[in-house]
Order: C-alpha cells, then structure tokens, then sequence
C-alpha cells in the first residue's frame, strides 16, 4: 500500500520552530550530562587519590579546552533544567495555547544563555 504523504527528508532544509529546537535541545542536553558522569567520576577519582592526584585534576580543569567542555556541559545543565520546568508546566496542561507554547521556547533558549552568561560572570568576576 503506497502513502500518498509527501516525503521531504532533506534536513538541512526543514524550517524548525523554537518548539522544536528546545525539544532536539533538551535531548541533547541529556545525553551530554550522561556522558559526562563517567568523565566527572574518574576526575574525582583521581582528585581523591592523594596530593598529586588532586593537583593533577586541578591542572586538567584548568585547561583551555577543559574549561570549554565544562562552559557547555553548564549550558546543558541549564538548558535541560529550564526545559524540563516548560515540559512539567506543558503536562499541567500551561501554556499549550501555540502563542504561549512558542515564548516559552524562546525564554527557555534565552534563560540558558543568561543563566550561563552569570555562572561566567561570576567565575571571572571570583
């Protein structure tokens, strides 16, 4: 049996509302924040294992590009949180309306990059 729904697979060509970019968004955000446990515990391992380990694991965080995963993995932090919040309002039934619906994505994608912009802020400014 042949559908007769049109086939548009071209992905880079799919125009995306913010309702669907906080949504690929959050998942993504996830699965970084799972994939950084294992990482987050073998540095605490080594941090735990004496003097030097410690100063070993100071010295990796303080790498350039160390610091870069860590500014991403607190954009991810703060994005799964503030979407996961519009995700728990959107199942009590707040904000389906799709004028609502689509602010909230806005201020879900905003909120982040301020959050984080004041977690950097506040890392520079200590």
């Amino acid at each position: 049996m042949q559908s007769t729904r049109p086939v548009f697979l071209d992905l880079w060509r799919i125009k995306l509302p913010a309702t669907g970019f906080v949504s690929i968004l959050h998942r993504v955000s996830g699965v970084l924040m799972v994939l950084a446990i294992p990482v987050g515990a073998v540095l605490f391992d080594l941090a735990v294992s004496g003097p030097q380990g410690f100063a070993d694991a100071t010295a990796l965080l303080h790498h350039w590009f160390a610091r870069l995963v860590l500014i991403f993995l607190a954009w991810s932090i703060l994005h799964h949180l503030f979407a996961g919040i519009r995700y728990l309002l959107l199942d009590l039934r707040i904000g389906l309306e799709r004028a609502t619906s689509r602010l909230s994505a806005w201020i879900v994608m905003l909120a982040a990059v301020a959050a984080l912009g004041l977690v950097l802020y506040w890392e520079v400014a200590a």
